[in-house]
């Protein structure tokens, strides 16, 4: 009888488990080249929730769109900086984000299922995957501070990072949606804000 794979929750729940470092150099060791995924997961997660961040999480907008280029120009490998790769993952902060990346996962795993998997995993997929996440996460980027809009955007490279884990491509048209109606209530938004200033000035 053959043994049923592992899914990436339980890949994500063995490494927690494990004796190996909790660094993102061994998170990314783990996952091989799916660790983009992952990574963008990771970097988009917190501009994701539902909270003004203030531009606090620019950086880890920049470093996704970085990696997004490295996929975008075919590498099969991360790399990562020597100081980042020994970036610890095992702080109370750190856990509990996890531990709630390990729920949404587990959610959509019980409700996803492989679709049109030929379409995942080849160097074309894997340049648009990357020029999505740019997209993404630059509108995340530009959103303005505190107005909570750079949310639905890095929603939308959240749930594309694990529509590509689990090779669902229904997760990845919903994720393509959120991100497109983030995108254009920050250009809507934005115009109304700027036309309001012009008849101010």
């Amino acid at each position: 009888m053959q043994s049923r794979p592992q899914s990436v929750g339980d890949e994500l729940e063995a490494w927690l488990g494990g004796d190996s470092d909790k660094t993102l150099g061994s998170l990314v060791e783990v996952f091989g080249e799916r660790g983009f995924a992952i990574l963008f997961v990771l970097l988009l997660g917190v501009p994701a929730l539902p909270l003004p961040t203030g531009g606090a999480t620019h950086v880890f907008e920049i470093i996704a769109v970085l990696l997004a280029l490295e996929l975008i120009a075919g590498r099969r490998e991360i790399w990562l900086p020597a100081r980042w790769c020994r970036l610890e993952l095992a702080g109370s902060k750190q856990q509990r984000f996890i531990a709630a990346l390990m729920r949404m996962i587990r959610r959509l795993e019980r409700v996803s299922r492989p679709r049109l998997r030929f379409l995942f995993g080849h160097r074309l997929s894997n340049v648009v995957f990357g020029l999505l996440v740019v997209g993404g996460a630059l509108g995340a980027f530009f959103a303005p501070p505190f107005t909570g809009l750079d949310t639905l955007p890095s929603l939308g490279v959240v749930l594309l990072s694990l529509g590509v884990l689990l090779t669902d491509f229904a997760v990845v048209v919903v994720a393509l949606l959120i991100g497109a109606a983030g995108v254009a209530l920050e250009v809507v938004l934005g115009s109304a804000a700027i036309h309001g200033i012009s008849k101010l000035l």
